[in-house]
C-alpha cells in the first residue's frame, strides 16, 4: 500500500501531508462505513435468519472490524489504514520518531479511541435523537419531569454543538492549508499526534519488523497472548488487504448510491410511457351503427372474454391471468409492447362482480 506511493521517491524535505493527501485518507474512510453497511444489508435481505443480526447490530459490528483494523496499523505501522495507504504515520507532537520507534501507548490507545469509539458515539447519538424528535412529533406532550427537561435542553443544544465542531474543523483546515497549524483535524489535536510522510527507512523498517515476527520463548500464558494477537493480526490483514483491493470499487458504490446519482439513473433506465391503447371501435360510416371490432373485455392474447383479469405493471394492458402468466414466462417481455417484464409484475384485479 504506502509502498507504492509515488511521492516517497520525491527529494523534498517537507514531511508534511499536502492537503490533498488528508482529504484523500478522509474520503477514503467515509466511503467504507456506507458500502460495508450496504454489503450487509443485502445479506441480512437475502438470507434474514442467518445474516439479520448483522444488520440489527450494524454499529457495534462495524466498531468491531474498525477496532481490529486500526489497533493493527497503529501497532505496526504507528498509523491508521486510511494513513497508512496513502503513505503517512503518525508521531507525537513536538517529536518526529521513526516508525520503528512506535506511539507511545497513551497515544496509542488516545488515537485508537478517537479514531472509534467517537464516530460510533457520534452516530449511535445522532440515530438517537432522530427517533426522539420523531417520536416528539406524533406524540402528545404531557408534563415533563426534571430529567426530561434536561434531556429536551440537550437535544434542542446538539445542532448548535454539532455546528461548533463543524465550524472548529474548517477552522482547523483552513489553518492547515496556510501552514499556521501542524494538524488538519482537531480529533489529532486532542490525540495529541499529527501527520507525516513515510520516508525509505520507515519503508524498511516496515517490512523488516513483519518478516522477523516470530513466537516468544517464555511461558505459556505468553504464547496464548502472542497465538491471540496473531489471529488478531490476520483477520486485520484480511480487511486491510480486501480493502485495499476494493478501495475504487468502494468509491464507486459511494457514487452509484449517492442522491444525485440514483435519481440521474432512474430518469435513464426507467421505462418510457406505454403508447395510449389503439381505439377498439373502427370508425362507421355516418348514418351506420359502429360495430365492436374488439370488446374492451377481450384479452389480447386469446381473443376470447377476459376469465381471472391481471394488469401487467409494465404496461397496463389486461389479459387473463393465465395467457399472460404463459408469454411472460416464456418471454419475459409484454406482448403488446414489448417492454421487460417479470412475472412479479402481474397485478390481478378483483372487480365486484367478483
Amino acid at each position: 500500500m504506502a509502498e507504492a506511493g509515488a511521492h516517497l521517491t520525491s527529494t523534498s524535505v517537507n514531511e508534511q501531508p499536502s492537503i490533498f493527501e488528508v482529504l484523500a485518507k478522509e474520503s477514503l474512510m467515509e466511503a467504507v462505513r456506507p458500502a460495508l453497511r450496504h454489503a450487509v444489508k443485502v445479506l441480512a435481505e437475502s438470507n434474514p435468519s442467518r445474516f439479520g443480526f448483522l444488520w440489527r447490530r450494524f454499529d457495534e459490528f462495524y466498531l468491531f472490524l474498525d477496532l481490529l483494523l486500526q489497533n493493527h496499523y497503529l501497532s505496526h505501522c504507528s498509523a491508521s489504514f486510511s494513513e497508512n495507504f496513502y503513505g503517512l504515520k503518525r508521531v507525537a507532537a513536538g517529536q518526529g520518531l521513526p516508525v520503528r520507534q512506535r506511539l507511545t501507548r497513551t497515544a496509542h490507545w488516545r488515537s485508537l479511541l478517537l479514531l472509534c469509539l467517537a464516530p460510533y458515539l457520534r452516530a449511535k447519538l445522532e440515530a438517537m435523537l432522530t427517533r426522539q424528535k420523531d417520536e416528539e412529533d406524533f406524540s402528545i406532550r404531557l408534563a415533563q419531569t426534571r430529567s426530561q427537561k434536561l434531556y429536551r435542553a440537550a437535544v434542542a443544544a446538539y445542532p448548535y454543538v454539532s455546528s461548533a465542531w463543524q465550524a472548529w474543523a474548517f477552522c482547523q483546515l483552513l489553518l492547515f492549508v496556510f501552514g499556521a497549524a501542524r494538524t488538519h483535524s482537531p480529533l489529532l489535536w486532542l490525540a495529541r499526534v499529527r501527520l507525516e510522510r513515510l520516508n525509505a527507512q520507515d519503508i524498511r523498517d516496515l517490512e523488516l519488523r513483519s518478516s522477523t515476527t516470530g513466537p516468544p520463548d517464555g511461558s505459556l500464558v505468553k504464547r496464548a497472548w502472542w497465538v491471540m494477537s496473531q489471529a488478531a493480526r490476520g483477520v486485520a490483514v484480511s480487511l486491510s488487504t480486501s480493502l485495499s483491493l476494493g478501495v475504487f470499487f468502494l468509491q464507486f458504490l459511494e457514487w452509484w448510491y449517492s442522491s444525485d446519482n440514483q435519481s440521474t439513473m432512474k430518469s435513464l433506465t426507467s421505462l418510457p410511457a406505454p403508447p395510449p391503447p389503439v381505439h377498439l371501435h373502427q370508425e362507421a360510416p355516418p348514418g351506420e351503427e359502429a360495430r365492436p371490432d374488439f370488446d374492451s373485455r377481450t384479452c389480447p392474447l386469446c381473443r376470447r372474454r377476459r376469465t381471472n383479469a391481471t394488469v401487467l405493471s409494465t404496461s397496463g394492458f389486461v389479459f387473463c391471468y393465465r395467457c399472460i402468466h404463459t408469454y411472460v414466462k416464456a418471454n419475459r417481455r409484454c406482448p403488446l409492447t414489448g417492454y421487460p417484464t417479470e412475472l412479479q409484475h402481474l397485478i390481478k384485479i378483483y372487480s365486484p362482480e367478483n
